[in-house]
């Protein structure tokens, strides 16, 4: 029984392996992105996101990124933190600013599920602008630069999305270049 028990593991084991081993994946950050993942999972594998995940953790978001969703959350990597005046990050990240930290956070995020198909769909019925309400309150605006999609934020900011269509279990993921800021 004993024998039979390692063997229904190992083999449960092997069958969970292949099944994640056949997914479709994108690299981010030197990581096999997995669409049977939620946003969390896989955003802690990426050596890109480390301050993004750090933020998300700061602010409290972890649990509801781990949620059903679906959301659609653009990313900002390390170098678009890195771009924002030096000592930025630090202040977001203490405990008494985890409000405005919630906010720019959530301004990252739109409801539903927006692959670029849908996202480019929605700035062609806009006549070359999608306005995106974010989880926030804010609009972000989406607009198409070099075949890109380009997010104009609330303060004039623009960030390009630069890995598109990052399917997870609970929505999609796009990489950008920049933070973008609500007002």
């Amino acid at each position: 029984m004993k024998k039979l028990t390692v063997l229904f593991f190992a083999a449960f084991f092997v069958q969970a392996s292949m099944a994640q081993s056949m997914e479709k994946t994108v690299e981010v950050g030197g990581a096999a992105m997995y669409p049977s993942k939620n946003i969390i999972q896989n955003a802690v594998n990426s050596s890109d996101h480390t301050t993004l995940v750090a933020a998300v953790k700061a602010a409290g978001l972890v649990e509801t990124l781990q949620g059903t969703g679906p959301f659609t959350v653009f990313a900002p990597t390390n170098e678009a933190f890195a771009k924002l005046p030096a000592g930025t990050v630090d202040n977001l990240l203490k405990p008494e600013n985890k409000a405005l930290l919630i906010k720019i956070l959530t301004y990252h995020v739109v409801a539903g599920k927006w692959d670029a198909k849908s996202l480019m769909t929605k700035i062609k019925e806009g006549k070359g602008i999608a306005a995106l309400t974010t989880v926030s309150g804010g609009i972000l605006k989406a607009t198409v630069k070099k075949g890109k999609i380009v997010l104009t934020d609330e303060k004039g900011g623009m960030a390009t999305v630069s890995i598109k269509d990052v399917f997870q279990s609970n929505g999609v993921i796009h990489v950008i270049d920049s933070v973008v800021l609500p007002e």
